[in-house]
């Protein structure tokens, strides 16, 4: 197969990244680079990067020009640098499983497919937490039509083929990695996804994602904005949203 390019945001991850990076180092599948992209941290995070660039020549430590608070701007900034075929992200305090670069490769082969992805655990270190060790699963296959009801692709898992699509970079916008695999699968490829656990989610004490409010939100701006639906098909596509969360809650 070909050469992977791992895209890694960092903002004060000290206490986190050693088991990201390591995650990556324990791949099967060994033809990768990762790009780690220090985004004004204020803490260790770029000492221990460091380390890592100096005894693993795969891996490479990069910087913002400024911070914006958002992950999407230090994302594009390692897309921007990747020289991979295929582009993978992973943010700095989640993890890989050892077999997902090996088992999501090969579904890249048919000219169809763009996108590859994996089921993927959730776990946390906060007492109490209700998420912990949670098993998040998705379809098999993903097109756009099937993909408009809520976001099937964690972005721990995805990864894209720049031959297929090129390079496509976030948005500065919320929920910007599900507009990321919307740009791709509205181009008319689907994603495949392994049916495996590949990779563990850190659930933060306070993460940007639990807000279910906010990410109503977004979603709604998505079928508006973004893809530019009339308020009748928006209002459809999100009542179908709303509906397959409350089923989810519900299980």
């Amino acid at each position: 197969m070909t050469k992977v390019s791992v895209v890694m945001p960092a903002h004060n991850a000290a206490k986190t990244i050693k088991e990201s990076i390591n995650s990556v180092i324990s791949q099967t599948f060994t033809d990768w680079e990762l790009l780690v992209i220090n985004d004004s941290s204020t803490d260790d995070t770029e000492t221990i990067v460091s380390e890592y660039v100096q005894k693993d020549t795969r891996i490479k430590l990069l910087h913002t020009d400024k911070s914006v608070g958002k992950p999407f701007y230090p994302r594009n900034v390692g897309i921007q640098a990747a020289s991979g075929r295929i582009i993978a992200f992973l943010d700095s305090d989640d993890v890989w499983l050892p077999t997902k670069l090996e088992n999501q490769l090969p579904l890249f082969e048919d000219n169809d497919t763009a996108i590859t992805f994996s089921y993927y655990e959730k776990f946390s270190t906060v007492q109490n937490e209700s998420n912990k060790n949670r098993v998040i699963k998705s379809p098999e296959t993903v097109s756009f039509k099937n993909a408009l009801y809520g976001n099937p692709i964690g972005n721990l898992t995805g990864m894209y083929d720049t031959q297929k699509v090129g390079k496509i970079f976030y948005e500065d916008a919320g929920h910007e990695d599900y507009i990321l695999w919307l740009t791709i699968l509205k181009k008319g490829f689907i994603a495949k996804n392994t049916n495996t656990v590949e990779a563990r989610y850190r659930v933060a004490e306070k993460s940007v994602s639990s807000n279910k409010g906010k990410a109503a939100l977004w979603t709604w701006n998505i079928y508006r904005k973004t893809l530019g639906f009339n308020l009748f098909k928006a209002s459809f596509c999100y009542a179908l949203y709303m509906f397959k969360g409350v089923s989810k809650f519900l299980k």
